[in-house]
């Protein structure tokens, strides 16, 4: 099934009166959308109390949640204090998820450094202690998603974040078609480019997986060194446009979980990515 939600919550949820998360869930399902984002971007506070609350008002609207782990995570870094804080951070990350009933959590693998190609590696190792802590937590079942980056200083490029999947079967792409548009400077968009990123990815990690990849899309603004700011949909210059990804959703009958970023209006324009997905099917009837 495919599912369309927010990353976090619109400015029109607190337009309507509402302050509370838990309230996200039921306003969400008014809209039709059916997957949300929970951030812990700047660390990992939720109480296991909220948590499971959340996760009971999720499976109550048929909300399928999603957790990104805090933006510290550098398994690129050299450091073994570093790599022990990356750890924790996934760690407590995917506790919080499993909770609130959740499945994936989306993490920034790392920063370049001097040595790309050593960064790399240490990403991997990372990733496998990673996978093999949850083992042991009796949390196997949750799915790691490595994501796309869109500064040209972090490691994610699409073959990057396609190595690291294929270190596991637990390892799906996020994959960030803003941030790629954006660190390749405006060149990855349209039909084209679009269908190249899906048929690496199934040259890469078959098509069984990228039929369920998780996705992040907005319009992203960039310089000469990547990712600038994220905007709400359609209002400015920057891509990428969503048509040709919907179009190759439709053409591989693909079932991602999309998850919008735009700057205020995530559930707003993940509604419209809806529309323009199921315009899109119609059309090819």
């Amino acid at each position: 099934m495919i599912r369309f939600g927010p990353a976090g919550n619109s400015q029109s949820f607190y337009d309507a009166g509402h302050k509370s998360t838990l309230e996200q869930p039921a306003w969400l399902s008014e809209m039709g959308l059916t997957a949300y984002e929970y951030s812990f971007g700047h660390g990992v506070r939720l109480r296991e109390d909220t948590a499971r609350k959340l996760g009971e008002e999720f499976r109550k609207y048929g909300i399928l949640p999603s957790c990104h782990a805090p933006y510290y995570i550098n398994f690129g870094a050299p450091e073994p204090e570093k790599q022990e804080n990356s750890l924790r951070h996934l760690r407590e990350t995917a506790i919080r998820c499993d909770y609130m009933d959740g499945r994936r959590v989306v993490f920034h693998p790392g920063v370049a450094g001097k040595d790309r190609a050593a960064a790399v590696e240490r990403i991997k190792l990372g990733i496998k202690a990673a996978l093999s802590e949850l083992d042991q937590l009796g949390l196997g079942h949750i799915i790691l998603c490595p994501e796309t980056m869109g500064k040209l200083s972090q490691i994610g490029d699409l073959d990057e974040t396609l190595s690291f999947c294929r270190l596991d079967e637990r390892l799906i792409p996020c994959v960030d078609f803003g941030h790629l548009y954006a660190r390749s400077l405006g060149t990855d968009q349209g039909d084209e480019a679009t269908a190249r990123i899906i048929q690496e990815m199934i040259d890469a990690i078959g098509l069984e997986r990228t039929r369920i990849m998780h996705v992040h899309f907005s319009n992203i603004e960039y310089t000469k060194a990547g990712e600038k700011r994220h905007h709400n949909y359609g209002v400015t210059e920057y891509g990428p446009d969503f048509g040709p990804l919907a179009r190759q959703i439709v053409k591989w009958n693909l079932t991602p979980t999309i998850i919008c970023e735009s700057a205020g209006r995530m559930a707003e324009d993940a509604a419209l990515f809806q529309e323009i997905y199921r315009r899109t099917k119609e059309e090819s009837l």
